[in-house]
């Protein structure tokens, strides 16, 4: 380990250290309790490994969750619990439900949306239809700019926005061969797959993992189904998609009057590929039309979960490629936002600042706002790791945002504005993968990401009037 990442690494533990043994009547919350004072040093801890990063995000995660077993749960070390009569103490979590996020709901479905995206690929479904539906935007580089954004952004709604980024970056390379050296179309064609990727991230509940986080706070009469969430989400994304291409395409215009896209391949007939086809169409359906069935979206998501294990579409070599780095890491979020809620904490936090005396208006602002700044310059999950538990409790106990939709509008303005977050290489998985083709240098990344960051910010502010005008909320 480099010195910096052990001075980062230092710092990420002497500081929450610090939280945890100093005496709680020198932290700035009232009548804070020991659990409370505990899950603060955990909160912060989490924040600082996840902002700087001197270890894996998921490792956070899994540090989080084993902090709680050990310190604020009721099978924790018997010296730290000795005196849990005494309200001063606080209230210790089951650590049944601690150890039961790696199981949570919101993971299944995750689940769920990895063997889709592992069979789509596996059987060349994705790449198929990418042919198929590049077909009508012709061969007008304008066009097939937009073609190659509307096909990215679809995957991304069901396939991991990086595995998709991935597929379409290898479908472009072809492409851009055909580009002159200098032509400035190929900055916004290499560029139009990661924003495509992060803004497709928004239209479907398993989209994005910001998305599947919000999930766990949309609950009772805020609950929000699969196609209830498409029915706003999409109209939302696809605005904000046709804005991203116009900026892409006023900015760098191509010298191309006429491109020439060849996808090699066609569509699979066996057994496994017509069962991952029908599979693949079913949970679809069966998640847009919940309301038929009544089946929620995590039981559907095991559907193809069991059948391409039974039929060994999926085998174990197969699922060594799931992306276990990010259900660990939801599972370290959900964790964390569970005891900041069931401990108390959270709605001490949002008592302790003074949210009555600040306008409506001014606490949607900021709440957007910082989750912006945050996830621009970390993990957006991990943003919305850290701020959904705390803006979710905001959104109850303040019933002058009522008017505006409450906790419901709340947390899904800020989880849209995680999503909005794409300035730098560092602000997605996607756009790292765009910068390390070494066609787009950072201040053009941060020029465009910027523009349709603020954009999509207005636009979602929109949207949010929008739905309650009408009921929504």
């Amino acid at each position: 380990m480099a010195n910096s990442q052990k001075i980062k690494l230092l710092i990420s533990l002497l500081i929450p250290l610090l939280i945890l043994i100093i005496p709680k009547e020198f932290i700035p919350i009232n009548d804070i309790t020991i659990i409370e004072q505990r899950l603060t040093a955990i909160f912060f801890m989490a924040a600082l490994l996840w902002i700087l990063e001197p270890i894996p995000i998921y490792a956070t995660s899994l540090l989080i969750i084993l902090l709680e077993l050990i310190l604020v749960s009721d099978k924790g070390l018997n010296f730290l619990i000795s005196d849990t009569t005494n309200p001063e103490f606080g209230q210790l979590l089951n650590y049944k439900s601690i150890v039961g996020t790696f199981a949570s709901p919101i993971i299944m479905l995750f689940l769920g949306g990895f063997f889709l995206a592992m069979s789509a690929t596996k059987y060349r479904l994705d790449l198929n239809l990418a042919k198929n539906l590049l077909k009508p935007f012709g061969k007008k580089p304008k066009f097939i700019l937009l073609g190659l954004m509307v096909i990215t952004s679809l995957f991304s709604m069901f396939m991991s926005n990086t595995a998709t980024t991935a597929m379409m970056l290898a479908v472009l390379t072809p492409v851009l061969a055909s580009f002159p050296k200098n032509d400035k179309g190929k900055i916004a064609f290499v560029l139009a797959i990661p924003f495509a990727a992060n803004i497709g991230g928004i239209g479907t509940p398993i989209g994005t993992p910001p998305n599947v986080v919000a999930l766990k706070y949309l609950t009772g009469e805020n609950q929000i189904g699969f196609g209830e969430w498409m029915v706003f989400s999409v109209p939302f994304l696809a605005v904000l998609l046709v804005f991203t291409w116009l900026v892409l395409w006023k900015l760098f215009p191509s010298e191309q009057e006429k491109i020439e896209i060849k996808i090699k391949g066609k569509f699979l007939r066996n057994a496994k590929a017509i069962t991952v086809y029908f599979t693949f169409g079913m949970t679809i359906f069966l998640w847009l039309f919940d309301f038929l069935h009544g089946m929620n979206s995590y039981i559907v998501a095991l559907i193809p979960v069991a059948v391409f294990s039974a039929t060994k579409i999926i085998t174990k070599e197969d699922l060594k490629n799931v992306s276990w780095d990010v259900l660990w890491l939801v599972s370290g979020g959900i964790a964390l936002g569970q005891g900041l809620e069931e401990s108390g904490l959270a709605k001490h936090l949002v008592e302790t600042v003074p949210f009555g005396t600040f306008s409506s208006y001014v606490i949607i602002l900021s709440a957007t706002l910082l989750t912006i700044l945050m996830a621009s310059l970390m993990s957006n999950t991990a943003t919305a790791n850290l701020l959904l538990p705390i803006v979710a409790a905001l959104g109850v106990s303040l019933p002058e945002l009522e008017f505006l939709g409450g906790a419901k509008m709340l947390i899904l303005a800020v989880t849209f504005s995680c999503s909005l977050a794409m300035p730098l290489p560092v602000s997605t998985p996607p756009n790292a993968m765009a910068h390390a083709t070494g066609l787009v240098e950072s201040n053009q990344m941060a020029k465009v990401g910027s523009i349709i960051g603020i954009f999509g910010l207005l636009a979602s502010y929109l949207l949010m009037f929008v739905l309650n005008e009408i009921g929504f909320f």
